[in-house]
C-alpha cells in the first residue's frame, strides 16, 4: 500500500510542477489586480499558521497605515454566492457557515478591513476596488493560487513538521516538491517554540539561498469566554483542563496549552474546519474548563454553552515574530517602501 502511495506522490508532484510551468510559461494565464498582492501561504495541507500568519501581516499594515483588504477562499463553507465580499463595519459577525470559519475570524478580528471570499480570487478583489479605497492585498493560501500575479510571496513552514518530497499527496500533505520553495520570497518558520528549527531552515536554504527567513512562535495572549470577556491565564494555569479542537495541526495546540502551564488531561480531535452540533464529547470527568482555539469558537455558533457545567475558554493567542524587522523589510521593500 504505501509503495502505491509512493508513486502516486511521484505523479502528484509531476503534475503540480507541470502546473507551474505552464503558468511560467504562459500556457495557463495569469491575471493582475491593481494593487499589490502579499500572498501567505505554504506547502502542505494547513496547519502551519497560516492564517495567523495573515492576521499579523494585516495587523503589520495597518499600524503602518495602510489600507489592506483580504482575499480568502473560505473552505468549507456552505453552498452560496460564489463571490461573496464582506463589507467593513463596525461589530460585523458574518456566519461562519457561509463565509467560512477563517474568514469569519479575521472579520471579527478587523472589522474595518473588506474581506474577498470565494475560491477566483481575482473577482472578489475587482469587486472590492471597485468600492472600497485601498492600498494592497493580503491573499489567504495564496502559495499555489498561481492564477493572481503577487509582489511578495511570504511561505509558512511548522518546524515541527519536515518537508520531504516522500510527504507529497497523497502519501503525506504536502501540496508541491520542495523545490517550490524557490518562488518564495520570504519563509515565516512557524511554531519554533515546539522544535528546533534549525534543521527546517538548513533545508530550505539548500532549495533557496536568498529569500529571508524568519523565526515565529505561539504565544498566549488571554483566554476568553466566547461572548464574553476575557479571563487572565494564571485562573486556570496547573488546573485540569479537556482541550478540543478541529484544526490542522492539534497536537501543536496541545502542547502549546503544556507549555503555557495547563493540565491537560483529557483530548478531542476533529476535522479541520469541524463544525461542532453539540458539546457531548465533553461530558464525563472532571476538568476545571473545557479548551480550544480562536477558530474553533467560530464553529461553536448556535450551541447552549451554558449547558455544559464547566468554563468554556477560547485561547486568544498571538504570534510572534524572532525579528520583525526582517519580516517588515521584505513586507514594505515590495510596496514600494511605504512604511
Amino acid at each position: 500500500m504505501r509503495s502505491a502511495f509512493s508513486l502516486l506522490a511521484r505523479l502528484y508532484g509531476m503534475g503540480a510542477a507541470a502546473r507551474v510551468a505552464a503558468y511560467r510559461g504562459g500556457w495557463l494565464p495569469r491575471r493582475e489586480l491593481p494593487r499589490p498582492v502579499v500572498s501567505i501561504g505554504n506547502l502542505t495541507a494547513g496547519g502551519t499558521g497560516k492564517t495567523p500568519l495573515v492576521r499579523w501581516t494585516v495587523d503589520r499594515l495597518l499600524q503602518h497605515g495602510l489600507r489592506p483588504a483580504i482575499l480568502i477562499r473560505g473552505y468549507r463553507r456552505e453552498r452560496g454566492p460564489d463571490a461573496i465580499v464582506i463589507p467593513p463595519k463596525p461589530g460585523r459577525a458574518p456566519d461562519p457557515r457561509e463565509v467560512g470559519d477563517e474568514a469569519a475570524w479575521l472579520a471579527h478580528l478587523f472589522p474595518e478591513v473588506p474581506i474577498g471570499v470565494s475560491a477566483e480570487r481575482f473577482r472578489t478583489g475587482e469587486l472590492i476596488v471597485a468600492n472600497y479605497p485601498l492600498d494592497v492585498f493580503v491573499l489567504d493560501d495564496g502559495f499555489q493560487h498561481l492564477a493572481l500575479t503577487r509582489e511578495l510571496d511570504v511561505v509558512a513552514l511548522d518546524s515541527t513538521r519536515g518537508i520531504s518530497d516522500r510527504e507529497l499527496l497523497p502519501a503525506g500533505l504536502q501540496r508541491e516538491p520542495c523545490a517550490a520553495l524557490r518562488r518564495a520570497g520570504m519563509v515565516v518558520i512557524t511554531r519554533s517554540e515546539l522544535a528546533d528549527p534549525t534543521p527546517l531552515e538548513a533545508k530550505v536554504r539548500e532549495i533557496n539561498s536568498t529569500a529571508p527567513l524568519v523565526r515565529a512562535r505561539t504565544r498566549l495572549d488571554h483566554l476568553v469566554v466566547p461572548g464574553g470577556a476575557a479571563v487572565a491565564p494564571d485562573e486556570f494555569i496547573g488546573k485540569p483542563v479537556h482541550a478540543f479542537c478541529g484544526i490542522g495541526n492539534p497536537e501543536a495546540f496541545f502542547r502549546d496549552l503544556r507549555l503555557w502551564g495547563f493540565d491537560v488531561v483529557r483530548e478531542s480531535v476533529f476535522p479541520d474546519h469541524h463544525v461542532y452540533r453539540n458539546l457531548n464529547f465533553t461530558r464525563g470527568g472532571s476538568v476545571a474548563a473545557l479548551m480550544t482555539t480562536e477558530k474553533d469558537m467560530m464553529n461553536l455558533a448556535g450551541l447552549h454553552l451554558g449547558e455544559i457545567g464547566v468554563p468554556l475558554l477560547v485561547c486568544a493567542a498571538r504570534l510572534e515574530l524572532a525579528d520583525a524587522s526582517v519580516f517588515d523589510e521584505a513586507l514594505f521593500g515590495c510596496l514600494g517602501g511605504s512604511s
